[in-house]
């Protein structure tokens, strides 16, 4: 039951995370980019990829506590739900 919970979570976080690469780079070139004053000295294929994972961690972060804040107090700590 666990494998399944997280792919609820990773599944969905890795599509959000590939829109918002697309929404944020269709509009941000990663060469104009600085980082506090200082010119990124990356290619492009490599941004691409660590803000995509930057995405991807944080869309699961919210997914997660997402499922989290919708469980019992009995599920989160493990004890079995009485009915």
């Amino acid at each position: 039951m666990l494998a399944q919970r997280w792919m609820w979570i990773a599944w969905p976080a890795f599509l959000a995370a590939g829109v918002m690469e697309m929404l944020v780079f269709s509009v941000f070139d990663p060469m104009d980019m600085s980082w506090w004053g200082q010119s990124v000295e990356l290619s492009r294929s490599a941004v691409y990829t660590i803000t995509f994972f930057i995405f991807w961690a944080v869309f699961t972060a919210t997914g997660y506590l997402t499922m989290l804040l919708s469980m019992s107090a009995a599920e989160v700590n493990g004890q079995p739900s009485v009915s």
